[in-house]
């Protein structure tokens, strides 16, 4: 056990102290999971069963993986998990408590996650079931984004996961997400390096296309699942569903003539979220999957500049129940309405980290143009927070300021004054909105390129 751990990898683990997880004997694990018996049965798939179970001697709930032997995920799998998970710790990739290597039989023993994976969330709901709200989806983005980050910025050398998928992120009772199944993960290039080589593995729907191609591994890589995981919390659909048309059935394929006409962001959203979300963060979440689902890696974003955006997008509140909209889909001009009434506003620090990001991109858009018109909605930006707020036009007991209204006294002149500084200031916070949404819609126009 200790040679084959030293070398998977080539990571410098020296003696088998060194890994943190426990040894359980099969009749431990056994008696935790009471004979194996049927109702501990949480989860199965190609690598074999998931049991909950409660470890003797302590009140400690567990998820107990027993590995098929017949199964997708073999000896080297099971040892490379071990060794993975015993030497990376982060908040959002689930604890590995132990293993059990007796004779033949092969288990991983891990912290039970109480809302099990992401996947049962999304798909195929029963009906006395809630669906995910937005908030919920961008704080699981968001989270599932600083385990890949981990990953590949703060490891040495860098991880690739090489499985990123919704079955894959767990679930606390929280909606905490963490990362599972490292048995595919694989050390990154190190040095001048610029990919690894290997056997092309995965799940189909989510592996990126160049790795599929010629099996050339990289973090960007991971950065492609990530994008069509990013897509299926929009949309609400599988990666792959084959119950669904020829033209429907690949969801990035399906997708790309939306990702590349912005005034039709609204058809992705999930029909089970009823409109409940603010608009300008949708189209912000789509601008975000469709740059990690760029056909050229060089082109997709950082996970590092990920992190950033959905953590901005996960921090924003709103009222689901003021954004709730009709079913029928609305004109143009309705949505652009709607689109001013749910806009946000971009502090210096993140308008910022978007330039970067779109330049990373391959947009060419300048940033900085004010060429658009001064709008006269009404919003307003707090400064203090750098977001908006929409009051309406000016009001209050005492005078009623009204855009078209003839000022003839001295009070009427001050309160002219008053209004053209309240239209001044929301013309500036509309001009840093407006600048964040043309990077967003430019950011989705890649000229020459398409996304895949």
């Amino acid at each position: 056990m200790t040679v084959a751990l030293r070398q998977i990898g080539g990571l410098p683990l020296k003696p088998v102290q060194h890994i943190a997880a426990q040894t359980f004997t099969f009749r431990e694990l056994s008696a935790a999971t009471k004979n194996f018996r049927p109702d501990c049965l949480i989860g199965e798939g190609g690598f074999g069963r998931v049991y909950k179970g409660r470890l003797e001697g302590s009140s400690q709930v567990v998820a107990i993986k027993q590995l098929d032997r017949n199964g997708l995920q073999g000896n080297r799998e099971f040892l490379v998990e071990v060794l993975m998970l015993s030497l990376l710790h982060h908040p959002n990739l689930v604890n590995l408590i132990g293993y059990c290597a007796d004779g033949d039989q092969r288990l991983l023993v891990y912290e039970y996650m109480a809302l099990g994976c992401l996947e049962d969330h999304l798909h195929d709901l029963p009906p006395e079931k809630d669906s995910l709200d937005w908030s919920t989806r961008m704080k699981i983005a968001a989270g599932a984004a600083r385990g890949l980050e981990y990953l590949h910025d703060k490891a040495s050398p860098p991880v690739i996961y090489r499985d990123f998928k919704s079955s894959n992120i767990l679930l606390d009772e929280n909606f905490h997400p963490k990362l599972s199944d490292f048995g595919l993960a694989k050390l990154g290039p190190v040095g001048d390096k610029t990919h690894v080589s290997t056997r092309v593995m995965g799940t189909y729907g989510y592996c990126a296309p160049e790795y599929a191609m010629t099996g050339q591994l990289t973090v960007k890589s991971d950065v492609y699942s990530f994008g069509v995981v990013l897509l299926e919390l929009i949309t609400g659909r599988r990666a792959i569903d084959n119950a669904l048309g020829t033209n429907e059935h690949n969801l990035v394929l399906w997708a790309r003539p939306l990702l590349q006409d912005r005034k039709k962001f609204y058809h992705l959203a999930d029909p089970l979220l009823q409109g409940r979300y603010p608009m300008r963060g949708l189209y912000q979440a789509v601008a975000v999957a469709a740059m990690c689902l760029q056909e050229d890696a060089s082109l997709r974003p950082l996970i590092g500049d990920v992190v950033t955006a959905l953590d901005y997008l996960a921090s924003l509140s709103y009222d689901p129940a003021a954004l709730s909209v009709k079913k029928s889909s609305p004109s143009p001009s309705r949505e652009k309405r709607k689109e001013r009434k749910s806009s946000i506003g971009v502090t210096t620090e993140e308008h910022g980290f978007l330039e970067r990001m779109f330049k990373k991109s391959g947009s060419n858009t300048e940033l900085h143009s004010a060429s658009d018109p001064p709008d006269t909605s009404g919003y307003q930006l707090n400064r203090s927070h750098g977001t908006t707020a929409h009051d309406g036009p000016y009001d209050n007991s005492r005078d009623r300021i009204r855009n078209g209204r003839a000022y003839k006294s001295a009070s009427d002149r001050d309160k002219a004054v008053a209004e053209a500084r309240i239209w001044g200031e929301n013309w500036k916070g509309r001009e840093q909105k407006k600048t964040f949404d043309r990077a967003c819609r430019h950011s989705l126009n890649f000229g020459s390129r398409t996304v895949v």
